[in-house]
């Protein structure tokens, strides 16, 4: 068993023998996962997208001019790669610029790749989670290293853990290297509520495909079918949550991971959670790590944010 496959059972394991029931949402990511998360994007009702690639479209010429070179952009889950083109395309007009990629899926690697074959970069893929990239592609690096994480992922992290990936981003880099960050704001439930269970079905499928994929690579036997998807606004945490709620009683025997679990109907499996920010209480999670603010740019309905921190 290769050992991303070991910490996959390990963390099934871990995660039905709580209360409640959980699959990490890193498990999303299979190559089917992330073409359903890229169809997600394209929705009316996901604007995250379309906002942060309007802001990035303004904003990178001034990001790209405010890091010395050479630059290396190493963005942690690039997804289809458009959005750090933007930023790559303005930063080679000053000089020469290095590109690298992590991630889990394969799927999201090549497709990166090809859409940054177009520009005069060279491009290194790491194949691995974003604390183990991190580090890998960190010890590769040449002159000043812009990080990238963007899409609002920090959002499927929860504080504690929000802070401690900052660090880890932090004890990577070097003074004066640059942090750039996009998140979600704080928005109407309602907004909320049909970007994460849009009327076409699509995140309800990218959320059962976690079942898919354990039964694929575990041996798992959930039957999708037995199961909905279901979001919710948790306002106490300033939140999304997404669940898979069993539609009867289950029993699951998951042979590699060594484990079985019982969900009796109406229990739900709690598969990720979506923070919303408010501006000031995100630029004060990143500067406690030991960043400083270098730009901040808000899209005109106040609800998405791109904010560049220079590491002190």
């Amino acid at each position: 068993m290769s050992v991303a496959l070991e910490g996959f059972a390990r963390d099934v394991a871990e995660g039905l023998a709580r209360e409640p029931k959980t699959i990490p949402p890193q498990y999303f990511y299979d190559d089917l996962g992330s073409l359903l998360f890229e169809a997600i994007c394209r929705l009316p009702w996901y604007t995250i997208t379309r906002a942060e690639l309007a802001l990035l479209t303004s904003a990178a010429p001034e990001i790209a001019a405010h890091l010395p070179r050479p630059l290396t952009l190493l963005e942690l889950g690039p997804g289809g790669g458009q959005k750090l083109a933007l930023v790559a395309e303005a930063a080679v007009a000053a000089g020469r610029v290095a590109v690298q990629l992590v991630d889990v899926s394969e799927e999201a690697l090549t497709l990166a790749t090809a859409t940054l074959a177009r520009l005069p970069v060279a491009v290194t893929c790491y194949r691995a989670s974003f604390e183990e990239g991190l580090r890998a592609a960190a010890a590769q690096r040449d002159g000043t290293t812009l990080v990238l994480f963007l899409g609002s992922n920090i959002g499927n992290l929860d504080m504690a853990e929000a802070a401690a990936f900052v660090r880890e981003i932090r004890r990577a880099l070097r003074p004066g290297d640059g942090f750039l960050l996009g998140a979600d704001l704080i928005k109407p439930e309602r907004d909320l509520r049909l970007a994460y269970d849009d009327p076409l079905g699509v995140t309800a499928a990218f959320n059962k495909n976690v079942l898919i994929r354990m039964n694929r690579e575990l041996g798992a036997s959930f039957d999708p079918i037995d199961f909905r998807h279901h979001a919710l606004w948790n306002p106490a945490e300033s939140r999304m949550e997404m669940h898979l709620v069993a539609q009867r009683d289950v029993d699951v025997e998951v042979p590699l991971a060594g484990c079985r679990a019982r969900l009796q109907e109406g229990e739900s499996l709690f598969t990720e959670c979506s923070y919303k920010y408010d501006p000031a209480r995100l630029k004060a999670l990143v500067e406690d790590a030991g960043f400083r603010l270098a730009r901040r740019f808000v899209d005109g309905t106040a609800h998405f944010a791109l904010l560049l921190f220079e590491a002190a």
